[in-house]
């Protein structure tokens, strides 16, 4: 096989494939520019999910007329000129690679004066080359217009997601802005309809008000962290302990005011949480790291969303220490009793399944080997013998714990279910259409219910509302970002339909296939229509639940994987009182 050089049109398309991958990024690339050339005022304009139409114009510096066609050539820029500056970037874009590789791919137009300029310049370009190039009047500042992206490519564009879906990723991306630079107003309009508007005037908290809403903005606590002194800080927002979502996409990430996607950090808010939030939900931040330049390389990443740091012991701990800090000022710290048991020397356990899966006691002590063979194998050999289903069908009742945990006494042993996690699974399999009962149902609402939605969550209910309605909500539009809830799904009880509503946007967020996007909106709502926690219940209702819960396909877990029964043997209970 013969090594040749590729054609600059063929070599362009390829790079492009890392710049501008999907409308979002070109739109980052894009904004990235507006902001190194100063812009205090960015408008971003979509159409048909970002493939047909993506708009930036700003009013920043501008473009010279004679270094328009320069801006289209690859690595031609402004913001670096020698190996020595990369060990310092402090401009957002600087590769000189966006421009070319979105003209590659695209109809490009820009339209461009400088401050000083009687008139500016229009440049049109089509499959990377410059198709026009004349005199236009316009106002200071940049308009840069995408048009066609990837027509010429199909195998590209078919991996692009529906237009809601991609809008919603553009949504993403310019709220993201928003937060990394308050004092910039930025403007979203999507399909001529504004969606994101910021006031610009260099409030954090205003900011995240436009974005998320003014109700979250105001239950969020202040991190400000000045570091160890070295020129690391951590400053931002973070969630209270009593405010979570679904999945990590409210967690935004700055280093040096630059977004980022980070494992690192992701982890490490993550564990500033532990023992402040529920299992499997997730806190919203925005956090912004000031590392000095040097210590951070930005260049690892064809499209700058990741970084790699150079004191990663010094990044991690800064940013713990700064969230919990946060955490411990506003909220109790939780504390632990721990009296002292058979099962280890200093009085902790865990507590093993059948499946040999251990679960840490409160000071995370293992068992005695002994014991713990001996338990596992015990539970082992009675997952063995019983299904849930042949267990739930001959328990006898006794009563509850806590209103929260049902004791019941059953073949060889005792069994506690919980009964929140044992009714989500039979709402979930009845509303999935696993068991019986088919379809929730709807029930209209005395009074509709205002809720305030992310823009990201407003594409969702767009892009889903046959499928939300399908399931029983009635979501009309009430201004801007706006909705009411006219009615929920009939299962629904825990009283805040503006609550299961947003839910349920968060967890369908993101496209996946149809069975899947399903289950997760059957899995929330039987979440919001179970029993809870610390309800009483009669003897009556007791069985029924146990009755349902042994009629299901899977009886052993709630939707979100918690067991919904424990099952204490025989065996074990006269060990423990010394009987065998």
């Amino acid at each position: 096989m013969s090594i040749r050089v590729l054609a600059p049109d063929v070599a362009g398309k390829i790079a492009a494939g890392e710049v501008a991958e999907r409308p979002s990024l070109v739109v980052k690339e894009l904004i990235e520019n507006s902001l190194d050339a100063g812009a205090t005022h960015i408008t971003v304009e979509v159409a048909g999910g970002g493939s047909e139409l993506l708009r930036v114009t700003d009013d920043g510096c501008g473009i010279p007329a004679e270094e328009v066609e320069l801006a289209f050539q690859r690595h031609a820029t402004s913001k670096i000129t020698s190996a020595h500056d990369l060990d310092d970037v402090r401009t957002l874009g600087f590769r000189g690679e966006a421009l070319p590789s979105i003209a590659a791919v695209a109809r490009v137009s820009l339209v461009t004066r400088p401050a000083g300029a009687e008139l500016g310049r229009r440049v049109e370009l089509k499959g990377g080359r410059v198709v026009g190039n004349t005199a236009a009047g316009c106002p200071p500042g940049t308009s840069l217009a995408v048009q066609g992206l990837f027509h010429d490519l199909p195998a590209r564009r078919k991996f692009l997601k529906s237009p809601a879906a991609e809008t919603s990723r553009v949504s993403d991306m310019v709220s993201r802005f928003v937060l990394a630079y308050p004092e910039v107003r930025f403007h979203l309009l999507v399909n001529g309809r504004r969606s994101i508007s910021s006031p610009g005037n260099g409030s954090l908290l205003d900011a995240l008000a436009s974005v998320y809403g003014a109700d979250t903005a105001s239950s969020l606590l202040t991190v400000d962290s000045g570091g160890p002194g070295d020129g690391y800080a951590v400053r931002g927002y973070i969630s209270a302990p009593s405010h979570h979502r679904a999945n990590r996409s409210y967690m935004t990430f700055l280093v040096n005011r630059r977004w980022v996607q980070s494992g690192l950090l992701a982890f490490a808010l993550s564990e500033s949480y532990q023992g402040f939030l529920p299992k499997g939900r997730h806190p919203l931040g925005v956090v912004n790291l000031t590392v000095p330049p040097a210590d951070v390389d930005v260049n690892v990443h064809p499209a700058k969303r990741e970084v790699r740091f150079r004191r990663e012991d010094v990044v991690f701990p800064a940013l713990q220490r700064a969230v919990r800090g946060a955490l411990v000022a506003t909220s109790p710290v939780p504390q632990v009793r721990v009296a002292p048991g058979p099962w280890s020397g200093d009085g902790a356990a865990r507590l093993w399944s059948p499946g040999g899966r251990q679960t840490p006691g409160p000071a995370g002590s293992e068992m005695a080997p002994e014991l713990a063979r001996e338990l596992a194998l015990e539970l082992g050999r009675a997952g063995e013998s019983l299904t849930p289903a042949e267990a739930t069908a001959d328990l006898r009742l006794l009563g509850q714990v806590r209103n929260t945990y049902l004791v019941a006494e059953g073949p060889d042993g005792v069994y506690l279910i919980d009964q929140h996690a044992a009714h989500e699974r039979v709402l979930f399999e009845r509303i999935a259409g696993s068991g019986p009962g088919g379809r929730a149902l709807s029930q209209s609402l005395l009074e509709p219910a205002a809720v305030q939605l992310s823009p990201g969550q407003e594409e969702v209910i767009r892009g889903n509302g046959d499928l939300l309605e399908r399931y029983g909500f009635v979501v009309e539009p009430f201004g801007e970002r706006s909705y009411l809830v006219r009615a929920v799904p009939r299962m629904v009880t825990d009283g805040d339909p503006a609550r299961a509503l947003t839910e349920i946007l968060d967890l369908v967020a993101f496209e996946r296939l149809l069975k899947e996007r399903e289950d997760a909106v059957a899995a929330s709502i039987a979440c919001h229509s179970a029993v809870r926690a610390g309800k009483g219940l009669d003897i009556r209702e007791m069985e029924e639940l146990v009755a349902q819960l042994g009629a299901c396909d899977s009886p052993q877990t709630c939707p979100h994987g918690r067991p919904t029964m424990i099952h204490l043997s025989s065996h074990h209970l006269e060990r423990e009182f010394g009987r065998r």
